[in-house]
């Protein structure tokens, strides 16, 4: 067990690796080209409005001219033990992590997205939550029951959870729950958790439940299809024959694996909320990281898009690390592989 979490952590280093190598290339090789200049690129990082000086001025302090490789250099280096940059007469630091730096705000992009997490956090972990206990329930319940109305009314249920978009649901969930029944508050009152729990919970049920609803139709249908599948296999059988309850079949051995395949979408989809629900904080206005890239993206202010790609492509390699272990946990016979 040791040596195949060894070999896992030094497997998502080398992806964690690979990861800058492919974000710096999509940011700065790529670009540079296609025949992008230095002072174009620089004008990605000083807004919309920026004078001619300050475009150059960027071009300095972030060494746009320099070679590639210099750059990657730099840029590495800066996740790993910070970097400096010239704003003029003085010198502004960027500790380690450093993802960048917001010529717009004149601050680093780190704490702006530590400070942008809990919400998302919030967010993503209560729809978690919903969609994996009910998708999962509903794929056993609509397998157990198959060719009944309640198969058929489970597989409806997530034939349009998969098919209706997040901001479609909840722009209806927001008009008829917060604007014309007023039982849930409407966009924009997101309050922290540390203020008031309360106010917290009732802001993030919409968001819960809109979330959940696509991701807990896509699971409803993996769990049916991987209960039916080892529904009918011999172990089952023999399980039934040696006078095991039917619970005791179906949570035990069936259920448990059908869930090794779905906590692996699992791992890599929480990941991927962490590192921001773009439609879902933009539609109910959660001061998430997903809004903060949109914002970022409206303001042109390129190192927060750039520290938003590489925040989320970590959490999702983090996240893969976790399945792996959590899978070899599950099913031994992974830590031979």
């Amino acid at each position: 067990m040791v040596a195949f979490i060894v070999r896992r952590v030094i497997a998502a280093v080398l992806m964690l690796a690979i990861v800058s190598m492919v974000t710096f290339a999509i940011f700065f090789l790529i670009p540079r080209a296609l025949g992008q200049t230095p002072e174009g690129m620089a004008s990605r990082y000083v807004g919309r409005d920026a004078t001619p000086e300050a475009i150059q001025g960027a071009v300095e302090r972030l060494h746009l001219d320099d070679p590639i490789l210099v750059q990657y250099g730099r840029f590495a280096q800066g996740i790993v033990v910070g970097q400096d940059y010239s704003l003029g007469p003085r010198k502004a630091e960027c500790p380690a992590p450093c993802f960048g730096f917001s010529f717009n705000n004149n601050q680093p992009v780190w704490p702006t997205l530590l400070d942008r997490l809990p919400a998302t956090i919030s967010l993503a972990l209560g729809a978690a939550i919903t969609w994996i206990i009910v998708g999962v329930s509903v794929g056993v319940i609509s397998a157990l029951k198959r060719g009944t109305l309640m198969d058929r009314a489970a597989m409806t249920f997530a034939l349009a959870g998969v098919s209706l978009p997040i901001y479609f649901t909840g722009l209806v969930s927001l008009s008829v729950f917060a604007y014309t029944l007023g039982i849930f508050p409407g966009g924009g009152s997101y309050t922290a958790f540390s203020d008031n729990p309360i106010m917290w919970f009732q802001a993030l049920v919409l968001p819960w439940i809109t979330l959940a609803f696509l991701y807990a139709a896509l699971y409803a249908r993996l769990t049916r299809a991987g209960m039916l599948e080892t529904m009918g296999e011999d172990y089952i059988r023999t399980a039934r024959a040696k006078g095991l309850k039917e619970r005791t079949v179906v949570t035990k051995h069936a259920l448990r694996a059908t869930l090794t395949p779905i906590l692996t979408i699992f791992g890599l989809d929480l990941g991927l909320l962490l590192g921001g629900a773009v439609l879902t904080e933009s539609t109910f206005s959660i001061p998430g990281i997903g809004k903060l890239v949109i914002d970022a993206i409206r303001g042109n202010d390129l190192p927060v898009v750039l520290g938003v790609t590489l925040f989320a492509a970590i959490f999702i390699v983090v996240a893969n690390l976790i399945v792996d272990i959590l899978y070899a946990v599950i099913d031994p016979r992974v830590r031979i592989s």
